[in-house]
């Protein structure tokens, strides 16, 4: 059975059991932030669109501030206790809002948006919404940079559709969770309770990244099995990232490879936005209460998860190898541009639906893998401390730039054809950027591959130091 599964995903002997916690570990870790997002999303546009702006502003400037932080950490924790420390301060967080809305409702407050919202709750809200927008990017962020810690760049090409298969089914999960709780009550506890079951999951992510680094450590199909022997006298098990909090911003900033990575997240991040606001403003004009903001939004979340599912199953999988990573890169900055000129002439909420799923169905899908893959050719500590600066706050930065434009162009009264029209050059540049990334990473797979096999007969290797 194992060596049937194994021909069919394109394994070899022996990695299935790391694959399939891998894929666990993703599962639970986007069930419970998919818990979470509608509840983000519909406290963001509860009380408008322009307040929703402001959000995103403050949200990069938190995020800068988070991962210089987070950067300090990882200085001085190694990875077997920093990533469950990272999870166990989401899931303390959660505990504080929901208890908070708990103690409002109880005393009377209403549902956020609602006549009778209280200051706490609203407070609460914009809170919870700048803390998810940044600890989401984060979590996730994580997770990839000990996938690539665990598993070589080979690996990553054949196991991380797979292992993006189990979040998707995890997003998917929790998303019709989410839709069907919040169809069947409006009470003023319904977000608290969906805060609690997003706590949950992260608390069981954290058993299973626990059992995948030791099941890691003793195989020999991991990096770390085989570059460090026994569990107990490992060294990358006792050993710290090292560097300060200041080590990611450096890297990045004197590394054109790294620079390059956060400006093909910049520009994917201005099209989100400009999509996440486009349809923010369709569900504003179609829901009536809170109730139905998270039930809508959660909607949205279900389509583009099963769009991302069928993608990953039927398409992902060999797309890495056959196509190249530049060329999978580049299919994201396509589908943006078409979208957006499908969504000009047709401008109603079902095409917004079909246009949103598709677009995260690539981006998830296909664009991640692709993207992660990446940061399989760069060290240790430039995934963990470089990695969360470019995920988290360029992706931050990217989406003020988009609410930015789409302030600007509401405010000139312009129209979807106009958005679609300056998306084009934006696309355009992404789509080169993505073809000089994957031409890159390939000449560093190329160079490590060279130091990994030994200096030549005159005692040189092609590695540049």
């Amino acid at each position: 059975m194992a060596d049937r599964l194994n021909r069919l995903l394109n394994f070899k002997r022996g990695e299935l059991p790391l694959a399939l916690l891998s894929a666990a570990f993703f599962f639970c870790l986007l069930c419970g932030y998919f818990f979470l997002r509608p509840v983000r999303d519909a406290m963001g546009v509860s009380r408008g669109m322009d307040e929703l702006r402001w959000l995103f502003v403050v949200t990069s400037i938190s995020a800068l501030l988070f991962v210089v932080a987070f950067g300090g950490i990882v200085s001085r924790l190694n990875r077997r206790r920093f990533i469950p420390v990272a999870y166990f301060f989401i899931i303390f967080c959660l505990l504080i809002f929901a208890s908070l809305l708990v103690f409002d409702g109880a005393t009377g407050g209403g549902l956020i948006g609602s006549n009778t919202q209280t200051s706490t709750s609203r407070i609460v809200g914009y809170t919870f919404y700048v803390w998810l927008s940044v600890i989401n990017l984060f979590a996730t962020s994580i997770f990839w940079a000990f996938m690539v810690d665990i598993f070589d760049v080979d690996q990553g090409k054949r196991l991380f559709p797979f292992i993006g298969i189990g979040g998707t089914l995890g997003a998917l999960a929790g998303g019709f969770s989410t839709r069907q709780i919040a169809g069947m009550t409006d009470s003023v506890f319904l977000p608290a309770g969906l805060m609690l079951a997003g706590a949950t999951l992260f608390a069981v992510a954290i058993l299973i990244m626990l059992a995948l680094d030791r099941a890691a450590i003793r195989s020999s199909h991991s990096k770390l099995g085989t570059s460090v022997g026994p569990l107990e006298t490992g060294p990358v098990v006792r050993a710290t990232i090292g560097g300060n909090a200041m080590d990611g911003l450096i890297a990045v900033s004197k590394s054109p490879y790294l620079l390059g990575i956060g400006g093909y997240i910049i520009m994917m991040a201005i099209s989100n936005t400009m999509i996440y606001f486009t349809q923010a403003n369709l569900i504003l004009n179609e829901s009536d209460n809170f109730s139905e903001f998270i039930a809508n939004f959660a909607l949205f979340d279900v389509l583009a998860q099963t769009a991302t599912l069928f993608t990953q199953m039927f398409v992902t999988t060999h797309l890495i190898r056959k196509l190249g990573v530049g060329f999978t890169l580049a299919m994201l900055p396509l589908v943006t541009t078409a979208g957006f000129a499908v969504l000009a002439v047709w401008p109603t909420l079902g095409v917004m639906a079909i246009f949103q799923a598709l677009h995260r169905a690539t981006r998830y899908a296909v664009s991640r893998p692709a993207r992660e893959t990446l940061f399989s050719v760069v060290p240790a500590s430039e995934k963990y401390k470089a990695k969360p600066i470019i995920d988290v706050f360029f992706y931050r930065g990217g989406d003020v730039a988009g609410a930015g434009i789409d302030g600007l162009f509401r405010a000139l009264g312009l129209s979807l054809s106009w958005l679609a029209a300056a998306i084009v050059p934006i696309a355009g540049a992404w789509g080169v950027l993505s073809f000089a990334l994957g031409r890159t990473q390939g000449h560093k797979a190329g160079l490590l591959q060279n130091a990994a096999d030994g200096p030549d007969e005159e005692g040189r290797t092609d590695v540049q130091t």
